[in-house]
């Protein structure tokens, strides 16, 4: 395997698919793997299900391809959490960091050279008239500053947010989201939660079974009256939820959503911390239903590894961001803008939304047929690079099958493909880098794993 490329050629993402995934331990993970988490679980607490589920230990990664501390080569359908979304180690964005590492790694909120032509990027290719931003070093922290920039904005102090959406671990982002899932402090007084549409399990339907968006507006009007102050100051969702195992709306949820909240004076704040930089095909999620939030945050693939995030906010409420004290130690520094200039410039040189797309296209194709041939599929979907298969005990009442997603986990890393559980809800983002062939590689693997749990079912 070819990592560190001193020469950038795309031609580098194809990989020998005879060769590829690279398993060379007899069991996985790996002796060598197995002794540095034992080594580690002496002193690191707290790891996420998936390394719980199968601690590997990686050791470099290059494009889609990834290789642990024993040798064993896999392929990346995780993005590093949605992270790596041009790959590992992207030539560009590796030498843009490198440079800046050298030359000057941080000078607080001053401006510097590589800040301007960062902004000046933004404020070209993000839709409409989002055009303030402020940089941070992680999506908590912009996702704090959009809450207090809505509040500044609005002078109302309540939030309405949806079960299962993520928005991060800090005190106020943690009140966005289901707390059952979290230890610490209780629910911060004006925050709400209520469903969001999904497809597969709605809470209303029409007569026809379909899911019914006026329903939930409906409820959302009740709620609103009846349970809150009348102090709303924002509505926080994510486009596409990440870690409630990417649940997608029906396509006319948000542009009526974004008409319901403006007849009541509330602002719409889109969390793209996941979604965005090309992970569905468009810079911004929300573009695929042509409506655009008031504030938006961006993260995870903003640059592709490199721990910097966004908010952005419309021209309308671009004062308010002066009101709150918005800068932070490490946001916009010189690497920082570097990784994230140079992530715009990757996806533009290589066209990579539209490959994002046309993967789209070969992801349907590939999972179409999915619930028909296997019992234990409920449901399969995919916007772009973000796709969710969920399993079920039964097609009827739809319970959830927490065991199969172990399973089906566990075997597909085995085979050499490296994922992300979340419970039944089996989640797939690979880079949006990689070529058609491997991508149906690694579907083949995975229908490979379903097959044979659907097999060892009681």
């Amino acid at each position: 395997m070819v990592f560190n490329m001193a020469k950038y050629d795309p031609s580098a993402y194809q990989l020998d698919l005879q060769r590829y995934p690279h398993l060379v331990s007899a069991s996985l993970p790996g002796p060598k793997s197995q002794a540095l988490h034992d080594r580690a679980s002496q002193y690191y607490r707290g790891l996420s299900g998936q390394v719980r589920l199968f601690p590997v230990a990686f050791e470099r990664g290059s494009g889609c391809l990834l290789e642990d501390v024993d040798g064993n080569a896999f392929i990346d359908f995780s993005s590093g959490i949605y992270v790596t979304t041009l790959g590992h180690c992207h030539p560009k964005v590796s030498a843009a960091v490198a440079k800046y590492a050298s030359q000057l790694m941080n000078a607080h909120d001053f401006t510097t050279e590589i800040k301007v032509r960062l902004l000046e990027k933004m404020a070209q290719v993000l839709p409409g008239d989002l055009r303030s931003f402020q940089l941070y070093d992680s999506g908590t922290t912009a996702v704090e500053a959009g809450l207090r920039t809505c509040r500044a904005a609005t002078g109302k102090h309540e939030f309405i947010s949806c079960f299962m959406d993520f928005h991060g671990k800090s005190g106020h982002a943690i009140g966005l989201a289901r707390m059952s899932k979290f230890s610490g402090p209780t629910r911060p007084g004006g925050f709400y939660l209520v469903p969001r549409p999904d497809t597969y399990r709605p809470w209303w339907t029409r007569s026809d079974g379909s899911l019914d968006t006026e329903r939930y507006l409906e409820f959302y009007d009740t709620f609103i009256r009846e349970s809150t102050t009348g102090q709303v100051a924002a509505f926080v969702l994510e486009p596409i939820q990440g870690w409630g195992g990417s649940i997608m709306p029906p396509d006319d949820f948000f542009p009526k959503l974004r008409r319901f909240l403006d007849e009541r004076g509330i602002l719409l704040f889109a969390d793209e911390v996941l979604t965005s930089m090309g992970r569905t095909g468009r810079y911004l999620c929300m573009e695929h239903w042509d409506v655009l939030p008031d504030v938006v945050t961006l993260g995870k693939g903003f640059g592709n590894g490199f721990p910097v995030t966004a908010m952005a906010v419309r021209t309308p409420y671009a004062d308010a961001v002066d009101k709150i004290s918005a800068s932070t130690s490490y946001g916009g520094n010189p690497m920082a803008c570097a990784a994230a200039l140079a992530c715009f410039e990757v996806i533009e040189e290589e066209g990579l939304l539209e490959h994002a797309q046309e993967l789209e296209r070969l992801f349907r194709q590939r999972m179409s047929d999915w619930t028909q041939k296997y019992e234990i599929v409920g449901d399969t979907r995919c916007k772009g690079c973000l796709l969710g298969v969920e399993l079920v005990k039964d097609k009827v009442s739809k319970e959830p099958y927490d065991a199969a997603g172990k399973m089906v986990y566990q075997k597909a890393f085995r085979k050499g493909l490296a994922w992300i559980p979340a419970g039944h809800i089996l989640r797939m983002s690979p880079p949006i880098i990689m070529p058609n062939e491997v991508a149906l590689k690694g579907m083949d693997i995975i229908e490979e794993a379903i097959a044979e749990t659907e097999r060892q079912r009681p």
